[in-house]
């Protein structure tokens, strides 16, 4: 009999690896920007030759990719966070704990601002964004669905995703011109992201009687 072999996953040793050059690439980017990026010094800073680091990632685009990956992994936990069903008045209630949770995350992480507000051209890591921004607008969708009967939505566009890029362009001028994210600017952030979800979704949708399973 013939066995299909299933793929491996990476062995414990070689994810906490990953993880400690994850962690170095990311306090690097954080102190001191793409400028200060390199196989070399993500290796010094985690305390292993370079060669380990080449094991994993071939290039600094390679390592950018996945510190991206790592980044959207908290805002993809923050999707499936549970959300206070009785606490929602209309849907832009459950919006809003969205982007402030959101916002929580890129207040506390210089490197998810870097990669994924600042202007820095990297194609790899743009590319990268946008994939994970796809998952992230179904998975949000999926949220919105389970406290809000949704009307049908175009299936040519990503409305939630499309959303979320918006308001996260208004956060991306806020670094632009203040280096941070200002009060100021997250609300208008929000309320690009607002307003691009309300020419899809009635003002006074009803929310359902109990959340779905």
């Amino acid at each position: 009999m013939t066995r299909t072999a299933s793929p491996r996953k990476p062995r414990a040793s070689s994810q906490a690896r990953i993880a400690l050059i994850l962690d170095a690439a990311r306090a690097l980017l954080g102190e001191q920007g793409f400028s200060g990026l390199s196989i070399y010094s993500v290796a010094e800073r985690a305390g292993i030759p370079p060669s380990s680091v080449y094991h994993f990632f071939a290039s600094v685009p390679a390592l950018l990719e996945a510190l991206t990956a790592d980044i959207h992994g908290a805002f993809r936990a923050c999707l499936l966070q549970p959300v206070e069903h009785a606490a929602l008045r209309d849907w832009r209630d459950l919006s809003r704990i969205v982007e402030e949770r959101m916002l929580v995350i890129y207040a506390r992480d210089n490197a998810a601002r870097q990669l994924i507000l600042a202007q820095h051209g990297l194609a790899e890591v743009l590319q990268a964004d946008r994939q994970h921004d796809l998952e992230l607008g179904r998975l949000m969708q999926a949220l919105f669905e389970r406290h809000f009967p949704l009307p049908q939505l175009p299936e040519d566009i990503d409305v939630f995703a499309l959303a979320m890029e918006l308001g996260d362009r208004v956060y991306a001028r806020s670094m632009q011109l203040h280096g941070a994210i200002t009060p100021r600017l997250a609300e208008e952030g929000m309320r690009v992201f607002d307003a691009y979800l309300g020419l899809y979704l009635p003002p006074a949708l009803p929310k359902r009687r109990q959340p779905l399973g």
